[in-house]
């Protein structure tokens, strides 16, 4: 997930619009006046104790990413093998967020995010002992099953702890967590690992995380609004049988994986090209390669004015393009063009992800939360294929076929949001027709 934007902000709507299904009884949303808002007691703890679970969150999803090259090197294993060391967390945590989301519902939203933390950060401190690449892709997997606990639980327990005004500034700041892990985990590996090797730099981020857990279990709150429901899991397969049988999610849940897809395979292969002639950079320098990150949260913001202005599929278009282009400027042998492209593709798949994860809760009319889920579940199972492919394709062709791969991902946005765009041109002739026969 890329950290600087989850799709959480469709949960926020989810949670404090639309009651669960795999709860069989939620008690309504209590009145707003005892709720956390900036200048309360409280609201400064939850605010900080979420920034550090977002740090240690994104910090050890991606950890070995800024790594692949170096754990190639020890293992003797190609990209594509290297590659899993990542793919099985996004993958894992993709497969698992709908799960726990329907745990969180039964045993609370407090305690979920606890033991999620707990169990990836305990995990963490094994990680840089592996003693095979097997036994370093089963505790990613692992890690990232754990971590799934924390996005599934975090939007609800701010909706409903939260002033609805205070509401986008609490997010904001747990986003910015997320962001600030995913960056700052990459370089402060990076630099390690130059220094000391791979497994110092893993061993690092797991203190790190040890550190952003203690400070979340002292300072988060206890939930006050939480009521605990039954698990029912036929009512949640009925609300995801209907999103997924529901075209225009279903668009949009292909167009969410896509994007990632594009970014989990540049951004997993980066390091083997910028490690290599002619650009031949050194392990720290290639993990601060990741403050191009800081263009997605300006691109992210910027979403929202650009909807405004050309509608959702005149900016998806704007992102497909501004990726394109981004991943075509790449494929030059200068590091200028190259971070240029990089720059590029970073924007555009952040807008493009932004417009998509925001149009879900727009489209779902009930079962927002299981809604939004379903996106992140295709979101980080295309992160997921993005870094296997990605780096798969890297083997057999380089960095062009790496691009290939983008190129035909972007391609397939394109065609998805021109299917849409005709779509609904389909749809607004109708009533025009039934109209004029009607009065014929």
């Amino acid at each position: 997930m890329p950290p600087a934007s989850t799709g959480a902000s469709t949960l926020i709507v989810a949670a404090s619009t639309q009651s669960s299904p795999v709860a069989a009884t939620v008690a309504a949303v209590p009145a707003v006046a005892d709720r956390l808002e900036p200048g309360r007691p409280g609201y400064r703890r939850m605010s900080f104790a979420l920034f550090a679970a977002g740090v240690a969150t994104f910090a050890l999803l991606y950890s070995t990413q800024a790594l692949l090259p170096a754990v190639s090197a020890s293992f003797g294993a190609t990209a594509g093998q290297a590659s899993w060391t990542v793919s099985a967390a996004t993958g894992a945590l993709a497969l698992c967020v709908l799960p726990m989301s329907a745990l969180s519902e039964r045993f609370g939203r407090r305690q979920m995010m606890t033991a999620s933390l707990a169990v990836a950060v305990a995990v963490g401190l094994f990680v840089p002992f592996a003693p095979s690449l097997g036994w370093l892709i089963a505790l990613r997997a692992i890690q990232g099953a754990a971590l799934a606990g924390l996005p599934a639980s975090a939007m609800a327990y701010l909706a409903e702890e939260v002033r609805p005004k205070a509401l986008v500034a609490a997010i904001g700041l747990f986003v910015a967590g997320n962001s600030i892990g995913g960056m700052s985990g990459r370089i402060l590996t990076g630099w390690i690992a130059q220094a000391w090797g791979w497994r110092a730099a893993l061993g690092a981020v797991g203190l790190l995380a040890v550190v952003c857990a203690v400070v979340f279990h002292f300072m988060i709150p206890r939930a006050r609004h939480f009521t605990p429901g039954s698990l029912n899991p036929r009512a949640l397969a009925k609300t995801v049988g209907g999103h997924l049988s529901d075209p225009l999610l279903r668009r949009l849940y292909a167009i969410g994986a896509l994007f990632m897809t594009v970014f989990g395979a540049v951004y997993t292969v980066i390091g083997y090209r910028l490690v290599e002639a002619p650009f031949n950079l050194p392990q720290g320098v290639v993990g601060s390669i990741f403050l191009v990150y800081l263009v997605g949260t300006v691109s992210s913001a910027a979403a929202g004015r650009l909807v405004g202005r050309l509608g959702r599929r005149g900016a998806l278009y704007l992102a497909v393009s501004t990726t394109a282009a981004g991943l075509l400027l790449s494929l030059a042998d200068q590091l200028a063009a190259v971070l240029l492209g990089l720059v590029l593709i970073t924007a555009g798949f952040f807008a493009g992800h932004a417009v998509a994860s925001s149009s879900v809760s727009r489209t779902a009319t009930t079962g927002r939360a299981q809604a939004s889920a379903l996106y992140q579940s295709a979101y980080y199972l295309g992160s997921s294929a993005g870094g296997t492919l990605g780096a798969v394709a890297f083997h057999a062709g380089g960095w062009a076929g790496t691009v290939t791969l983008g190129l035909l991902a972007v391609l397939g946005v394109a065609s998805i949001t021109l299917y849409g765009t005709r779509a609904a041109r389909v749809e607004r002739r109708r009533p025009a027709v039934a109209t004029a026969s009607v009065q014929n």
